[in-house]
């Protein structure tokens, strides 16, 4: 396979680093390298600033609702007609399984610009009628210049999730993709180009952290920060961005609770618990990595979960049958790796996978893990109160609604959790017990871009989805007039 070389995206254009540096991408799927991309620096971050500066100075500051929902419309459409082809890109750079990349990640990312494209156009402002010739009403402006940093992960679904609301609202966009995987991000670039979008709405600044996220971050014409990424790089982002009085939004990790009662429906909450734990090989920051299970079920609930992840088709991302695929890097299968050593050290039973999976001799330099259940550890283990991020859930029983909410909430994490309960009551209750952003009821991941989206703890900052989004990525400016 031939070694491609992509470039920064500044002002419709592509722009090569100002340096000349550049990096080696690597697939998940074979170690072997499949692009190369810019190794930029603060130099490559003020030009991409400088032409959003340039964009918010021309006609794009006065464009309109209906005109910026049209806009995410002809990306949304772009994208749907590109659907293979970015999924197979997606899978090349990430690992994940080409039938998760066709099926959620960039038919999720199409359905953001066509929410975000709707909710501008449907926006309502205050209006207050205080009387006497007395009024206030409110508008929206955009907030000029703002950056975005997103994660490997899901790499076009997080990408599309902040810019359709950035662009939506009438901002100029800098984005930092993650610099493993940058393939579909240089592809939108090229589709905010095609679709003739104003030069400058959208520019893609590659490289590492330190180097193009940091520099973003502390740029004095940024006006606002949203990240998605791991809990210890979001707290070195506050801390640069509150000197400057930035908005900030961050979304963190997880280490997340599936709790199933002794009153659930077996078969939905075995198939439930299983997609919670393995979707992505794990790599999701709302994965069930915990799972709770009432001791009346404990045993059969456990025979039959093990047997669903001993079953789960592993390995080659390509084919449409794998639900398992590889890990983003060598690093991470290392620390994967490491916390199953882990587990065994701390006293846990591996009763499915622990080790590598097996692949073709082709793919022998990947990054494979095999699905991996853990029973007989303490709740309070390292394994199961920090963030592993693979496809490792660790199984635990508990006796009564006290008790697991005290374990649920033990952990220094809040973003998700799933109740598997046939009980109503039961359900409201220990839902608005936990401490977390978000909490599905007899299913997981049943996602409406209309509700706030975020975590708390140290799980993150803020809420993003639906008006949550607009408030975000928008001043609020109240008028008032007497006559």
């Amino acid at each position: 396979m031939s070694v491609r070389t992509i470039q920064n995206w500044v002002g419709n254009r592509e722009h090569p680093p100002a340096k000349g540096a550049y990096m080696d991408d690597f697939g998940p799927a074979t170690g072997e390298v499949i692009a190369r991309i810019p190794k930029s620096d603060a130099e490559d971050v003020d030009a991409a600033v400088t032409a959003a500066q340039a964009a918010m100075a021309g006609s794009w500051s006065q464009s309109t609702p209906a005109e910026r929902a049209d806009l995410c419309e002809a990306i949304a459409d772009a994208i749907e007609s590109r659907l293979d082809e970015l999924a197979e890109l997606e899978s090349l750079d990430c690992g994940k399984p080409i039938t998760t990349a066709r099926t959620v990640d960039i038919p999720r990312a199409v359905a953001n610009f066509r929410f975000f494209a709707g909710a501008v156009r449907h926006d309502e402002t205050g209006c207050h009628d205080m009387g006497r010739s007395r009024l206030n009403y409110t508008l929206r402006r955009p907030l000029g210049v703002v950056g975005l940093i997103t994660p490997w992960n899901l790499p076009l679904y997080l990408l599309s999730w902040k810019v359709a609301p950035a662009l939506a609202c009438g901002n100029a966009v800098v984005a930092k993709p993650s610099e493993m995987t940058p393939l579909t991000a240089d592809a939108l670039g090229a589709i905010v180009r095609d679709i003739g979008a104003p030069d400058g709405v959208f520019n893609l600044v590659h490289g590492l952290g330190p180097e193009v996220g940091a520099p973003l971050t502390e740029h004095p014409e940024v006006a606002a920060i949203s990240f998605t990424g791991g809990t210890a790089t979001g707290a070195r982002v506050a801390a640069a961005a509150a000197p400057r009085f930035k908005k900030l939004s961050l979304e963190l990790g997880g280490k997340n609770p599936t709790i199933v009662f002794d009153d659930a429906d077996l078969d939905l909450a075995v198939e439930g618990a299983v997609r919670a734990g393995f979707t992505n090989t794990g790599q999701v920051c709302l994965c069930g990595s915990r799972l709770f299970v009432q001791r009346g079920i404990y045993d059969a609930f456990v025979e039959r979960f093990t047997v669903a992840v001993q079953q789960l088709p592993a390995g080659d991302p390509s084919q449409p049958q794998t639900r398992v695929g590889a890990l983003i890097s060598a690093a991470h299968r290392d620390k994967v790796e490491g916390y199953i050593a882990l587990a065994r050290e701390e006293g846990g039973t591996l009763v499915a996978g622990g080790g590598r999976t097996a692949v073709p001799a082709a793919l022998a330099g990947g990054y494979y893990v095999e699905p991996t259940v853990v029973t007989g550890l303490s709740a309070n283990a390292r394994c199961a109160t920090e963030e592993i991020f693979g496809p490792v859930v660790t199984v635990h029983v508990f006796d009564d609604e006290e008790e697991v909410l005290r374990l649920a909430n033990g952990v220094r994490y809040g973003l998700s959790a799933s109740v598997w309960t046939t009980n109503l009551a039961r359900a409201h209750r220990v839902s608005a017990a936990l401490d977390c952003g978000m909490v599905w009821v007899n299913t997981w991941l049943l996602r409406d871009l209309r509700v706030p989206f975020g975590g708390m703890k140290d799980s993150g900052v803020g809420r993003e989805g639906g008006a949550h989004s607009l408030e975000f990525y928008t001043e609020q400016r109240n008028i008032c007039v007497t006559w």
